[in-house]
């Protein structure tokens, strides 16, 4: 039986990288959801002052928030920027 050789390469770099890029951003929004859905698992404010308050939990929905809008941006950037050029025709 034949070795592979060490050159070989079972996908290009950058469509390995492109294709991973493309499952993160598929996975983004079920991340997301999943961040959202922790404050339901929080107690309430005991009368003695332990748990969380409404204020901290909104406080950390609104960060969450931002941190899924930015982490699309950067994904986003990076997907757009794989996209193929297209070619330019001489009109001559």
């Amino acid at each position: 039986m034949k070795k592979p050789s060490a050159s070989s390469v079972f996908l290009e770099r950058q469509a390995y990288q492109r294709r991973r890029m493309r499952d993160l951003a598929r996975a983004v929004p079920i991340f997301g959801a999943v961040l959202l859905f922790i404050p339901l698992l929080w107690t309430n404010a005991a009368p003695d002052g332990s748990g969380v308050t409404t204020s901290q939990v909104l406080v950390y929905l609104f960060v969450v928030w931002k941190g899924l809008i930015g982490l699309a941006a950067i994904i986003s950037r990076a997907v757009k920027s794989d996209a193929p050029k297209p070619q330019a025709t001489d009109p001559s």
